[in-house]
C-alpha cells in the first residue's frame, strides 16, 4: 500500500476517558456514519497520557494505538488529530438496541456503549434457475467446499491500515439501492442482499476502488468470477459475477487499477456487478464510502 499511519504515539488511556460518536463529515477521507444494521459508527478515542499523581498529560512518551473490540471482532483504529477513532462495522443480522465496544490500552479493558437504531430494509422476489435454488448434492458439496475459502478471506486483518476509506466507485454504472434487501428466490427466503449492485454492460472493466492487495480469486457457485481485495485492518472488498478476473492472490493494487470485467457468471439474473465492503467480518453498505452521487440539475 501507498500510505500507513505508523508513528510513535502518546500513551494508555484513563480509566474515566469520554468516547464520542463522530459526526460522519468530521473528515473527508472517513464513511459516512450510519448507526443501523448494516451501517458504521465512529468511535472517538482521546489520547490521554496517564501520570502517578492522576493527572491527564501528553507529555510525548510512545504508545500503540488501543486494541478495539466490537462483539469479538477485531476493529480498525487510526490515528486521527489528538486521538484514535474507531471504524465499527455493523452486522447485517444485527438486532436495532444498545451495543458496546471493548478498549484496551493498558492493564483494564473499557467498554463504551451506543446504540444500534433499526432500518426497515425492502424484500425484493427474484427468478432464478431452479438448480440455484433447490441445490443438487453435487452442487451442495461444492458451496461446502467453497464456503471456508470465500470466509477466511473475508475475515482477514492485517495490521496496516488502508491508505484512505473514502472509495472510488468501481465501475461506471447507476448505483442499485439494493444493499440489505430480504431476497426471495423462487418463493424462497435467503439471506439479505450483502452489496451494491451496479448494471454496467458484460465486458465493462472492473477496477479497484482504493489501494491493496488481491487475496483470492475464483469461480464460485454463487458469485460467480470472483476478486477478493484486502485494504488493510479489516476492511476487504468483494467483487462478483465477473465475465473475466485479471488478477491474481498476491498482486498489489493502486485506485484505478483493472481487477476484471463485468458479467453475469455464478446466481446471476444479467450483467452487472456485486460489490461488497467488509469491515471486521461485516458487510456494511458500500454507499457510506463512496461520495454521494451528483443530482442531475432541474430543468
Amino acid at each position: 500500500m501507498t500510505k500507513t499511519l505508523r508513528a510513535a504515539w502518546r500513551i494508555p488511556l484513563l480509566p474515566a476517558l469520554t468516547l464520542a460518536l463522530l459526526a460522519g463529515a468530521a473528515h473527508a477521507d472517513l464513511p459516512r456514519q450510519s448507526a443501523v444494521p448494516g451501517g458504521v459508527v465512529l468511535i472517538d478515542i482521546p489520547d490521554v497520557a496517564t501520570r502517578a499523581d492522576g493527572a491527564d498529560h501528553n507529555d510525548g512518551a510512545a504508545a500503540a494505538a488501543p486494541a478495539v473490540t466490537f462483539e469479538g471482532k477485531r476493529v480498525m483504529v487510526l490515528r486521527r488529530d489528538a486521538g484514535w477513532v474507531a471504524v465499527v462495522g455493523i452486522p447485517l443480522a444485527r438486532s436495532p438496541g444498545p451495543a458496546q465496544v471493548e478498549i484496551r490500552q493498558g492493564s483494564a479493558p473499557l467498554t463504551r456503549g451506543f446504540t444500534i437504531e433499526g432500518k426497515a430494509y425492502a424484500t425484493q422476489s427474484l427468478k432464478v434457475a431452479p438448480r440455484q435454488v433447490d441445490l443438487s448434492p453435487e452442487d451442495a458439496a461444492r458451496v461446502a467446499r467453497e464456503s471456508p475459502i470465500l470466509r477466511k478471506a473475508m475475515d482477514t486483518f492485517t495490521e496496516e491500515p488502508p491508505a484512505t476509506l473514502r472509495l472510488e466507485q468501481p465501475v461506471p454504472g447507476p448505483r442499485s439501492s439494493s444493499f440489505g434487501l430480504r431476497r426471495v428466490f423462487n418463493g424462497q427466503s435467503r439471506n439479505p442482499h450483502s452489496g451494491m449492485d451496479i448494471a454496467a454492460p458484460t465486458g465493462t472493466p472492473i477496477v479497484a476502488p482504493a489501494p491493496g492487495r488481491v487475496i483470492e480469486t475464483g469461480d464460485f457457485f454463487f458469485n460467480g468470477n470472483t476478486v477478493i481485495v484486502d485494504h488493510g485492518q479489516g476492511l476487504v472488498t468483494l467483487y462478483c459475477h465477473l465475465s473475466r478476473i485479471d488478477v491474481e492472490p498476491g498482486d498489489v493494487v493502486e485506485t484505478g487499477d483493472l481487477l476484471g470485467a463485468v458479467g453475469s457468471t455464478g446466481r446471476s439474473t444479467g450483467p452487472h456487478l456485486h460489490w461488497g465492503v467488509s469491515l471486521n467480518r461485516a458487510y456494511v453498505d458500500p454507499a457510506l464510502f463512496l461520495s454521494p452521487p451528483i443530482a442531475s440539475p432541474k430543468r
